[in-house]
């Protein structure tokens, strides 16, 4: 998969994760086909131009975030996160209740599975 595609890959599956939901990196990876390539979502989501991308609503496997607490970018997330009701655990998003669960109409229509 060529680098453009990879990137579009990544930023489509992050589109798809709705208001009050997350997903790892290593999830939106392999829901993008690029299996073990979690680094990779990190890096586009630090490039990409596009404003209209919840980049917030991706974070670690273990419900952390990669910005540190006292961060402007981990407290923007914190915040996004808040508005849209996600829960926290102390400083972790309770990913038993957010973790988002694709439907079946997304990974076989909108991902092209």
């Amino acid at each position: 998969m060529s680098q453009v595609a990879a990137f579009n890959a990544i930023e489509t599956v992050v589109q798809l994760i709705p208001c009050g939901c997350v997903s790892s990196y290593a999830r939106v990876a392999d829901l993008a086909g690029l299996p073990r390539r979690a680094r990779l979502v990190g890096t586009v989501l630090k490039k990409t131009s596009r404003d209209d991308l919840p980049w917030h609503r991706v974070v670690r496997a273990d419900g952390g975030f990669a910005f540190p607490v006292d961060s402007v970018n981990g407290q923007q997330q914190r915040d996004r996160l808040r508005q849209e009701g996600v829960a926290f655990r102390g400083d972790k998003v309770d990913m038993a209740v957010h973790l988002w669960q694709p439907s079946l109409d997304d990974l076989l229509i909108k991902l092209n599975f």
